[in-house]
């Protein structure tokens, strides 16, 4: 191949290489990165047709003034009703920052110990779950444990388990991720077990502690443990892309939430309110973390704190899309929220140091 043949063959090749990259280039993401921030979060807000959602609702609270809600689309797209801020919606996994608290309120008054393995507390399960003497309850807390994760199952989501010991089933019996404590890996099979651990220990059920314990304490009178408590028209719609039916009466076993009472729950978890004492709060910031994000069919939750401007800011987004970008843009729209909440912050101060 002569030099001038081989450089057109290197064009050439860079060309098609060029092409096929621009091809897989996740455009939706990209787009909706690099445009520029409005000035507003409602406008933000608004601008949920080209992030693919169907409905948002945005709570905003900052330190000392009153919480701000910003909604855009609808709560339910067939009947058009208009996005209301106070909607129950289904918070899925941010549910484990209430049982982590349980947990750790359990382990303060002694009713139960953290390093006691998972064979002491629910001895049925030795030789179903490999190493079940040897898995603590710390390490269930802290996904540590190796157990596998029952919605990793194949085509887990094309058909959902309604029950806690029909999700447990999948998994029995399976060998171990990792040996205990080795490893991290995300498990939700850990917190079906944490259920039921709480619940074998009190004799009741788990949320009847967390509502008494936790909710009640902080009136926190719109969070509720089953999409059986609630009045179903209360309940943010929830969709697949690509799924015609509204996903909201699933029974999945999700906690549902108000934006406004997740938010409240967030802020007092991390100004420490909704400890007893400050061996509570240090019993639970060596199990777990102060924020969390869920998501199952048709709901995507972001429940954070902000030290740096001490705000907290919620995201609900009830349309999913697992195989596509679907997540990632409800983090770029939740990163943009905020950073309009710093810009504001900044501005304020700003105008405050002028005076």
């Amino acid at each position: 191949m002569s030099k001038n043949n081989f450089i057109l063959f290197i064009r050439i090749s860079f060309l098609i290489s060029t092409v096929i990259s621009l091809y897989f280039i996740p455009w939706p993401i990209l787009f909706n990165w690099i445009k520029p921030i409005p000035r507003t979060i409602q406008e933000q807000v608004d601008l949920i047709n080209d992030y693919g959602f169907d409905g948002i609702i945005v709570y905003a609270e900052r330190k000392g003034k009153s919480p701000e809600f910003y909604v855009s689309g609808f709560k339910n797209k067939e009947n058009k009703i208009p996005a209301d801020p106070h909607s129950l919606f289904k918070i899925a996994s941010v549910s484990k920052l209430y049982l982590a608290l349980a947990i750790a309120k359990l382990e303060r008054s002694g009713n139960l110990s953290l390093d006691k393995p998972l064979s002491y507390y629910l001895p049925e399960l030795m030789g179903k779950i490999e190493y079940a003497d040897q898995i603590s309850l710390r390490m269930m807390v802290q996904h540590r444990s190796g157990i596998p994760n029952y919605t990793d199952t194949d085509m887990y989501w094309a058909a959902p388990k309604e029950t806690a010991d029909e999700n447990l089933a999948l998994v029995l019996n399976l060998p171990a991720n990792f040996i205990p404590d080795e490893d991290y890996e995300y498990s939700n099979t850990n917190y079906l077990l944490i259920h039921k651990i709480i619940s074998r220990v009190l004799g009741y059920s788990t949320f009847q502690y967390i509502q008494e314990e936790i909710l009640t304490p902080l009136k926190l009178y719109h969070t509720f443990g089953s999409i059986q408590d609630v009045n179903i028209e209360d309940v943010m719609s929830g969709y697949y892309v690509g799924y015609d039916s509204d996903l909201k009466t699933d029974k999945i076993g999700s906690m549902l939430s108000t934006a406004e009472d997740l938010g409240k729950f967030i802020r007092a978890l991390n100004d420490g309110t909704v400890f007893t004492d400050k061996k509570e709060q240090d019993i639970y910031s060596s199990i777990y973390k102060y924020e969390h994000t869920g998501l199952i069919p048709g709901y995507q939750t972001i429940a954070k704190y902000h030290k740096d401007i001490d705000a907290v800011v919620i995201q609900f987004t009830n349309t999913v899309n697992f195989d596509g970008y679907n997540w990632d843009l409800s983090e770029i729209m939740y990163n943009k929220i905020v950073r309009i909440m710093k810009k504001e912050s900044i501005d304020n101060e700003a105008k405050t140091e002028y005076k």
